[in-house]
């Protein structure tokens, strides 16, 4: 019986380890499909490589204490996880900084390969357990099946357990302590049954030393903040949350760190970041008169900078702000202020939302990312459509695209598969940061009329603020031609996102 609990606890904490591992890794290096492809390829080679040389070492060693010795120093070894790698994912914000990246990656691939001495062990599991309880060949099919359906069965629970209820509870270093406990447990009782006195010590002397890395360790931060003082983290399903105090402002980042997703300054109410754009796309329809929105909805509202934004602009109109992260909701409301009566905020993803609303919008405005990257579905012909359908006669789509100060790859991707939907798509760089504005009309406008209407707002309002400085140093221009569209079925917004970040990093590494 115990060597199918510690079956079924082997299935739950190599799977949990490898989602454990992903999050441990996300705030320094994000959680990318090429991180996720990464650490799932190196699990599996990984327990490939211990179901080899399991079935090896239990024909040769068929020792029932061998076997629970094994398991028990996998779960020392899963524990130990987040205080080996920690020093290492700090080499990683030093190399990050200089540029150097090969010492970014090598801190990537220093990490998975910690990984590799609990997940080879905890592929000795099943193998080993087999040739432990085959007594009869003729029942061997029957065991084999047994072992493999307990095994995936832990793999089952192990799936949910870290993502659903641990990490939201208790954050990613406890979920790896609790992980490992689940399976050091019953292989100490195992070992305590055969009475196995020398293992018994070395499990208990590797208790104790988790017990003092654990204390040692402290509650501080998983990631320091990457300029500022830290005020608050927390870790939710989807992501790692920081927000960080840069004078009198304070701002969010998610993940990696590596990007801003909102700002609150109550000295100030612009940011001359991407925020502030939004306010300003209505301008390229006729605007003889103040401009004027009369609803809007927002799709990764975050911290609720851009809501304050056009509250601050237009009045108390109102606003449905859609964010997938119930806790960024939270740090927005707590830390950002926002708590406008006139905005809605609906918790939930965000095309979903649009196409189940019956409403229509002067202003649809998409700020989402999992960073780096936008989330496909929100970049696609078909996602556009649907903005259209949900749009005004003169209502205007709006969508903050990231970029380098030279590579508009992404930029040109999206703003031509909004030109294939949208009658006219105008572009704006933004003052702060290397960002620029993607703006769709509804109906036919020309680019003269953006112009015309910055002048028509009132001296000293925000809208004529953002739109003068648009005007001077946005580089304000039309897309004219459909040269790339992403649609549902092929939206590699990862793979350009990728090329432009490393391109961008081996011209800042060339001397």
């Amino acid at each position: 019986m115990l060597i199918r609990v510690i079956v079924f606890a082997g299935g739950m904490t190599s799977i949990g380890t490898e989602l454990s591992a992903s999050r441990l890794i996300a705030p320094f290096f994000g959680d990318s499909t090429f991180i996720w492809a990464n650490v799932i390829g190196l699990t599996l080679a990984f327990l490939a490589l211990g179901y080899w040389l399991g079935g090896r070492v239990a024909d040769r060693y068929p020792r029932l204490w061998l076997f629970y010795a094994l398991t028990a120093a996998a779960a020392v070894w899963c524990a130990m996880l987040p205080y080996l790698a920690r020093p290492i994912l700090r080499l990683s914000l030093d190399a990050f900084a200089e540029v150097a990246v090969g010492a970014f990656y090598g801190s990537l691939i220093g990490v998975l390969l910690i990984l590799s001495v609990p997940i080879t062990l905890l592929g000795f599991v099943s193998p080993y357990a087999i040739r432990l309880r085959i007594t009869d060949l003729g029942a061997a099919g029957n065991t084999a099946g047994d072992i493999f359906a307990l095994g995936t069965f832990g793999s089952i629970a192990g799936s949910f357990l870290p993502v659903l209820v641990l990490i939201p509870w208790v954050g990613t270093t406890r979920t790896f302590l609790i992980l490992a406990v689940l399976l050091f447990v019953p292989s100490v009782v195992g070992l305590l049954r055969l009475r196995a006195v020398p293992e018994l010590a070395v499990a208990g002397m590797s208790a104790a030393l988790v017990a003092a890395v654990t204390i040692a360790g402290g509650d501080g931060p998983v990631r320091p903040a990457q300029g500022g003082e830290l005020v608050h983290e927390v870790e939710s399903q989807d992501n790692y949350i920081q927000v960080v105090r840069d004078g009198s402002a304070v701002e969010l980042s998610l993940n990696d760190g590596h990007a801003t997703h909102s700002i609150y300054d109550p000295a100030r109410q612009l940011t001359e970041g991407p925020w502030d754009y939004f306010m300003v796309a209505p301008l390229f329809n006729p605007t003889p008169a103040a401009a004027r929105i009369d609803n809007a909805m927002l799709i990764g509202l975050a911290g609720g900078t851009v809501s304050k934004q056009l509250t601050a602009a237009y009045g108390p109109v109102p606003i449905d702000g859609v964010e997938i992260d119930p806790e960024i909701v939270k740090v927005g409301r707590t830390y950002f202020d926002m708590n406008e009566p006139n905005l809605n905020v609906i918790e939930g993803d965000g095309r979903y939302v649009l196409q189940t609303s019956d409403t229509t919008y002067d202003l649809i405005g998409v700020d989402a990312y999992k960073q780096p990257y936008i989330p496909f579905q929100l970049t696609s012909r078909e996602f556009f459509v649907e903005v259209a359908a949900h749009l005004t006669p003169e209502g205007v789509a709006v969508i903050n695209v990231g970029r380098t100060e030279t590579d508009y790859r992404l930029v040109d991707a999206i703003s031509s598969t909004m030109k294939d939907v949208f009658p006219n798509v105008y572009v704006i760089d933004t003052a702060r940061y290397a960002n620029s504005i993607v703006v769709a009309t509804n109906t036919p406008t020309r680019i003269e009329n953006f112009a015309a209407s910055v002048a028509a707002q009132p001296e000293g309002s925000l809208i004529r603020t953002v739109g003068d400085a648009s005007v001077a140093t946005g580089d304000i221009r039309e897309v004219t031609r459909v040269t790339t569209v992403f649609t549902d079925d092929h939206a590699p917004v990862e793979r350009v996102v990728d090329q432009i970040i490393l391109d961008a990093a081996r011209e800042e590494g060339e001397p």
